[in-house]
């Protein structure tokens, strides 16, 4: 069954929800957790006028560090055998759904559960769908936790 878990957070209450199944999996299946978050630095747009694009890179970077020691304190406390990972997208072409099957792969896991936010129309145009994508490249079954 599965023995090795990924779960990708975004500091949703969402994510949380999704972190939440994959404990509740880990926990009935005596199963290792590793709970990832991505950091896209490439995809910031560079074009808008900020002082400083390597502060808002860092920043996004020591938010998805705080991401991942809660979700990894979370995990910990219910007993749960886990590590957590920080993985940063520094190269153009680069997707967030690619990564995270990529770091699936490499791992291995034998399952990604990812929260899907079910956003429509424009929203969902304009900022896309991570779970939509994990579905179309993850060679590894996937679990798709929807928000309430």
């Amino acid at each position: 069954m599965f023995k090795r878990i990924l779960v990708a957070v975004d500091g949703s209450h969402t994510a949380e929800l999704a972190l939440q199944e994959a404990i509740k999996l880990a926990k009935e299946l005596q199963a290792r957790l590793r709970i990832v978050h991505v950091v896209d630095v490439v995809n910031i747009n560079l074009g808008a006028e900020f002082p400083n694009p390597s502060e808002i890179s860092d920043a996004m970077t020591k938010s998805g560090q705080e991401i991942l020691r809660k979700a990894g304190a979370v995990a910990s406390e219910a007993g749960i055998s886990v590590e957590t990972q920080l993985i940063e997208i520094s190269t153009m072409g680069h997707r967030i759904p690619e990564v995270i099957a990529a770091d699936a792969e490499a791992w291995p896991a034998d399952l990604i559960v990812i929260c899907t936010h079910g956003r429509r129309g424009l929203s969902h145009l304009f900022l896309g769908s991570v779970a939509e994508g994990m579905v179309r490249v993850a060679t590894k079954p996937v679990l798709l936790i929807r928000g309430k």
